[in-house]
């Protein structure tokens, strides 16, 4: 999966692919080098980022995903948690549904259920606003595995089970160092569900503190 992110302050590369050019020229290098899954977000989801509005994500998404599916045979994943943009996404050629909030938000599940795509469910503590401030756990993968037993039978009842894709508890997102290691030493456990796993791991700074080279910039890493 190669990460586009159609933002102006995305951690890794917040403004870089703003305009349609230079997103679809990105797309086609991910392809280029054996990506088999773009995933388009039009809304930072770093530590502290705040949210946009259903226009600006919709001006954001909606083109590229439309061009990189009139140009590329690959599978188009959108990073969203907005039903209209769920919705609007299926209709210019989304593939999967990937959301951070597991469909949460008012109207994004009977928004997936509408389109009939895939959906990925992340778990994550708190929001992007605030993740990070001080996360806790009495136990993080007791806590997270509970999480996902939940929220797949919720979005079950709508979304055919056999098209959700688990997402593991992902680094960062409400996780401290110890946290996101401890959970990726019991990676194989979460096969529990008979879903498939997506780990987002790309740049994230577990990667440069486990090295110690933490100052590193993301976009090096």
């Amino acid at each position: 999966m190669g990460i586009l992110n159609v933002t102006p302050d995305s951690f890794s590369d917040g403004g870089t692919h703003n305009s349609l050019i230079d997103a679809v020229k990105h797309a086609n290098l991910m392809i280029n080098a054996g990506a088999t899954i773009i995933d388009v977000g039009g809304e930072s989801t770093r530590p502290g980022a705040a949210e946009v509005s259903v226009e600006e994500e919709l001006q954001r998404v909606i083109p590229v995903v439309e061009a990189i599916a009139q140009r590329f045979e690959v599978w188009i994943s959108v990073d969203t948690s907005k039903p209209e943009v769920i919705r609007e996404s299926a209709k210019v050629g989304a593939h999967i549904i990937n959301d951070i909030r597991s469909l949460s938000e008012p109207g994004a599940l009977e928004a997936a259920a509408e389109t009939g795509l895939p959906v990925c469910l992340m778990h994550m503590q708190g929001n992007p606003k605030t993740m990070q401030e001080a996360p806790k756990y009495d136990d993080v993968f007791a806590e997270v595995n509970r999480y996902f037993i939940e929220q797949i039978a919720r979005s079950s009842r709508r979304v055919s089970q056999k098209r959700n894709c688990c997402s593991t508890p992902d680094s960062g997102f409400g996780k401290n160092l110890s946290h996101n290691y401890s959970l990726l030493a019991r990676l194989a456990e979460f096969h529990h569900f008979n879903l498939p796993l997506l780990v987002g791991m790309s740049r994230k700074s577990m990667i440069g503190q486990l090295l110690n080279v933490g100052a590193v910039r993301a976009p090096e890493r």
